[in-house]
């Protein structure tokens, strides 16, 4: 479909922007302050702003065209990157400049997920879609740093960060060009601010799917966030450490790989609580202080059990009405980023006072707990709304059934 390649495209060269500019300006920060605690910062502000964009500014995703947010969010990120490259730009202007870029980032992706489903329809299209979009987001973690790290040898950081100002700008002239005007999907200013999200989060059935996307990274992220120290606690090399930090991303490529191109939208659906729920299991392997091989295991399983969310999808897209898409969407990616943060947060708190292997066996068991509660609040959920419609004679517009609960 020529309009999803456009942004599929155009979603390649805004995440090269953002994986290279994550990447640059936490090597410039450092260089101008030799601070490892600014550095550290300045990677963090991509997590942290996301609740504030997300909060604030989900609102406009329905008020406004969908192509007019896309376009201006990416022009607005060039914008922020071309000022990062001055030479006079000071430290305090450039962490603000990232926050600015976090801020946005959650309304352009929500609007960009509700623009899927306009494009590729509520089905199994929207489905495959997004999860293609997610395998190209998995594998920027491989691949992104890297190039990153191979453009810093030739280029310095500010330099680097240029190239990424034309990066968003590419993405910012296929969008406009190459996607259709839509009109905005809200009514006006009924909705909008607080009251509009408050109105979302009312949907308990909305509620209950929002929480399934959100407790799953919040216990995944752990491994990840004390790969290093669990590497030096263990007394491995880089390279094992590298092998650790892959595991869980090639797990999550190869799940959504396997389900998109293997399994029917119905068994899509009916794996979706087997696999959230069992997600952080293998992290129980992580109790005897396993070797490398033992604990890249446990990490790619624990990837692979990512394949949930292509049915999860489908659920999320048929439960929130038409209206409230863009809002919806804005507020689930921008919970799940910020959850990864705190997860990273908490993750290395633990860590101070229990061995590396102990924390993620935790994990294990604590975020099993949750996720168990978590399943059983969608059941409740969406049987609660198989009530209501029987009642009522007809369902309400958006509320479709969930398959497989």
């Amino acid at each position: 479909m020529r309009e999803f390649r456009v942004v599929f495209v155009a979603h390649l060269f805004s995440l090269l922007g953002v994986v290279v500019s994550e990447l640059a300006l936490t090597v410039l920060v450092y260089d101008l302050t030799r601070s490892p605690l600014l550095s550290s910062l300045t990677f963090a502000l991509g997590f942290l702003p996301y609740l504030v964009g997300g909060t604030l500014l989900a609102g406009l995703t329905d008020r406004l065209p969908p192509r007019r947010i896309l376009v201006a969010c990416d022009l607005l990120c060039a914008g922020c990157v071309a000022l990062m490259v001055v030479p006079a730009t000071p430290v305090a202007l450039l962490l603000a400049l990232r926050c600015a870029i976090a801020v946005v980032s959650p309304v352009f992706n929500g609007t960009r997920m509700a623009t899927l489903a306009d494009i590729l329809g509520e089905g199994d299209l929207f489905v495959l879609g997004r999860s293609l979009l997610r395998i190209v987001s998995q594998s920027a973690l491989l691949t992104g740093f890297a190039v990153g790290g191979v453009l810093l040898t030739v280029v310095p950081p500010r330099g680097a960060l240029a190239v990424t100002a034309g990066t968003f700008l590419v993405s910012a002239l296929l969008l406009r060009l190459g996607t259709v005007r839509r009109p905005a999907r809200g009514s006006g200013a009924a909705d909008s601010g607080l009251s509009g999200t408050w109105a979302v989060l009312r949907n308990r059935r909305v509620r209950a799917l929002m929480l399934m996307f959100w407790v799953p990274p919040l216990f995944a992220v752990v491994p990840e966030a004390l790969a290093a120290p669990y590497a030096d606690e263990i007394g491995v090399s880089t390279a094992a450490l590298g092998l650790l930090m892959c595991a869980l991303p090639v797990g999550t490529i190869t799940g959504e790989l396997l389900a998109g191109s293997f399994l029917s939208a119905a068994m899509r659906s009916r794996i979706v609580l087997p696999l959230a729920v069992t997600g952080v299991v293998p992290y129980l392997l992580y109790a005897p202080e396993p070797g490398v091989p033992l604990a890249a295991a446990a990490l790619f399983l624990a990837g692979a059990t990512g394949a949930y969310t292509l049915g999860l999808d489908a659920w999320f897209v048929a439960a929130v009405p038409e209206e409230q898409r863009g809002r919806a969407m804005t507020l689930m990616t921008a919970g799940m980023m910020t959850v990864q943060g705190i997860g990273m947060a908490g993750a290395g708190i633990a860590a101070e006072f229990a061995p590396v292997h102990v924390v993620v066996a935790g994990t294990g068991v604590l975020g099993t707990v949750c996720l168990l509660a978590a399943a059983a609040e969608l059941r409740a959920a969406g049987a609660a709304g198989e009530t209501r419609a029987g009642r009522g004679g007809r369902r309400p517009k958006g509320e479709t059934g969930l398959t497989g609960i």
